[in-house]
This record gives structure tokens, sequence and C-alpha cells, in this order.
């Protein structure tokens, strides 16, 4: 493997590395986790705020949790995505509509909602 290569090909995971061992450090840019913001509050895409209390949220709902330390409660950001893809894996029972399943969100959505969400 060329040194080239070598790099492409760690790089990344050193990246994860770094950005685990400093905390503070994110890989998400400041626009995705706004767009996220959006697409949460939007009452006709995510409206989460439909059934969570969400920091800076207007008219928030109860039926949910309150959207707070989500890092604390999931810390790691895929089963966070996996809750807002499709929340019915964990709980059958549960009022959460499964918005990757059902295609209220598009991938990217889920990604950028998943993002913000994470930031809370």
């Amino acid at each position: 493997m060329t040194s080239k290569h070598a790099v492409r090909r760690f790089f990344p995971a050193a990246m994860v590395l770094l950005a685990s061992l400093f905390g503070g450090i994110s890989l998400v840019g400041a626009s995705d986790i706004e767009e996220g913001k959006k697409v949460a509050f939007d009452r006709k895409k995510g409206n989460c705020l439909a059934c969570h209390m969400i920091a800076g949220g207007e008219l928030p709902g109860n039926i949910g949790p309150p959207l707070i330390a989500m890092k604390a409660r999931f810390p790691d950001r895929e089963v966070l995505r996996a809750q807002i893809w499709d929340a019915t894996v964990k709980n059958p029972n549960t009022i959460m509509p499964p918005f990757g399943k059902h295609r209220v969100l598009t991938e990217k959505e889920v990604d950028l909602v998943t993002d913000f969400i994470h930031t809370l």
C-alpha cells in the first residue's frame, strides 16, 4: 500500500480517535446542526416539538421525554439514529412515528435531526 493510500485509509479513523480523546471536538458542522434543528422543529417534517420539550422550541408537547442530556442518554450516536429511524424496534407499543421506515424523513434528514438532537 502506498503512503497516499494509507493516509486515505486511516485518516478518518484517526479523526474519530482524536475527537473522542478531546471530547469537545465535533465532526459535525454547525450548519448541519442548524439544518437538523429546522427539520426537527418543522411541523410538516420532524415535528419533534409535538411530543418533546426542546430548548428553543415553541409550544412543546409532553407525550415524550424532554430532549436534554442526549449525549449522556445516547453516547452512541447510531443508537439515537436508530431510535429516530424506527422507535418501534425497541418498543413496539411506542407512539413515536418511525420517521425513516415510513419515509417521513429522508436518510439525510434523519442524519441531520440526529446530529441536532445529539447536541442537546
